[in-house]
C-alpha cells in the first residue's frame, strides 16, 4: 500500500484566491509579512477533539512550520511551491493555478471589519458569510496584515476550527538553509479525468508524478481539499469507518484537516482538506465510490455461475 504524501497540509495552506477585493488586499499583505509565531490549533470533529500547538515562521512569501520536538521544520509553503517530508525524501511541487477564479464563483460575502484588539495588538474582525450562514470570522492585524485568529463554523453555527495565535514577533526570522537530503517532483498537468466542479468548490490545478500518483487542488474560495489518485491503495493509519450511501470511507480528522481513503477496484483515492464536516458528504458523491476490488469477481461469478 501507497503512504499518503504527508506534507498535503501545506498543499491546502496555499493562499486561495479572495473572497472580496479588500479581502484579497489583506491576504497578499498576510503573505508578504515576517514574523514568527505559536499557533494553537483546535477542531472540534464528529470523531472528537483533535488540537496541536506548532511554531510557524514566515519570511520572503515562504512558511515554515513544525513543533519543538523535530530540529528542523516538518513543512514549508510558499508563492513558489510547497514542500514536505515523504518517508526518507521531500516531496516538492509547483503552485496551484487556475484558468477559472475561485472569486468568480464564490459564494463568500465579508463584513467591513470591526476593530478589536488582540493579544494587545490593534485588529480587526471580519465575519465571512455565505447566505445567512456564518462560515469564518478573520481577526487581522492591522500593522502587518497577520491573520492571528481564524474561526471557522459548520451549517449550524457551530465552530468546528480555530487556529489562533498564541504568540507573535513580527521581527523577520532568521533562517538555516535547510537542503532536503532527497527529493522528488510532481509536476503540474492539465489532464484529469475528475469533474472541474465538486458542490461549490473549483478545480485550480492537477499534478502527477512518474509514479502515477495524481492530485487534483480545489477551492471554493475559502475552504480547500486535494483529491488524491494513486494506482495503487492508499494505506490509511488511525482511521475510522464513514459511511455514506455510496460506500464506506476510511477517515480521519486531525488538527486542521480531515483525510478520507478509499479504495476503487485495485486504485486508492484520498481527500484531504479543511471543508468542514457538514460539506463532505456533498464533495464524495461527485467523485468514485468506494468498490471493493473483489466486486467484480463476485459480479462475474453471479451473472455467469
Amino acid at each position: 500500500m501507497r503512504k499518503l504524501v504527508a506534507a498535503v497540509v501545506t498543499i491546502l495552506m496555499l493562499p486561495a484566491t479572495a473572497m472580496a477585493a479588500d479581502l484579497g488586499e489583506l491576504l497578499d499583505a498576510s503573505r508578504e509579512a515576517s514574523y514568527s509565531a505559536e499557533q494553537l490549533i483546535t477542531c472540534d470533529t464528529p470523531d472528537g477533539v483533535r488540537d496541536v500547538l506548532i511554531d510557524l515562521e514566515q519570511r520572503g512569501g515562504e512558511i515554515r512550520y513544525g513543533n519543538r520536538s523535530e530540529e528542523e521544520p516538518l513543512n514549508w509553503s510558499g508563492d513558489g511551491g510547497w514542500s514536505g517530508p515523504s518517508g526518507g525524501s521531500r516531496i516538492e511541487a509547483g503552485p496551484a493555478a487556475s484558468t477559472e477564479d475561485a472569486a468568480n464563483v464564490s459564494s463568500y460575502l465579508v463584513d467591513d471589519g470591526t476593530p478589536t484588539l488582540y493579544l494587545g495588538r490593534p485588529s480587526t474582525r471580519y465575519l465571512l458569510t455565505s447566505g445567512d450562514i456564518n462560515r469564518a470570522e478573520l481577526v487581522v492585524d492591522d500593522e502587518f496584515g497577520v491573520f492571528l485568529d481564524v474561526t471557522t463554523y459548520d451549517s449550524a453555527g457551530a465552530t468546528y476550527c480555530e487556529r489562533r495565535f498564541v504568540s507573535f514577533d513580527p521581527t523577520p526570522p532568521d533562517w538555516k538553509q535547510v537542503p532536503p537530503p532527497q527529493s522528488q517532483t510532481i509536476d503540474p498537468t492539465a489532464e484529469t479525468l475528475l469533474p472541474d466542479r465538486l458542490g461549490d468548490f473549483v478545480l485550480l490545478d492537477v499534478f502527477s508524478d512518474d509514479t502515477g500518483l495524481s492530485f487534483a487542488y480545489y477551492s471554493d474560495g475559502f475552504f480547500s481539499f486535494a483529491v488524491f489518485q494513486s494506482p495503487i491503495p492508499i494505506e490509511a493509519s488511525g482511521s475510522a469507518g464513514h459511511e455514506t450511501a455510496d460506500g464506506t470511507y476510511q477517515r480521519e480528522f486531525t488538527p486542521g484537516q480531515v483525510t478520507y481513503i478509499w479504495t476503487v477496484g485495485n486504485a486508492g483515492m484520498a481527500l484531504i482538506g479543511d471543508l468542514p464536516p457538514d460539506m463532505h458528504d456533498v464533495v464524495l458523491a461527485g467523485l468514485d465510490a468506494p468498490r471493493d476490488p473483489g466486486f467484480f469477481n463476485r459480479l462475474w461469478r453471479n451473472i455467469f455461475g
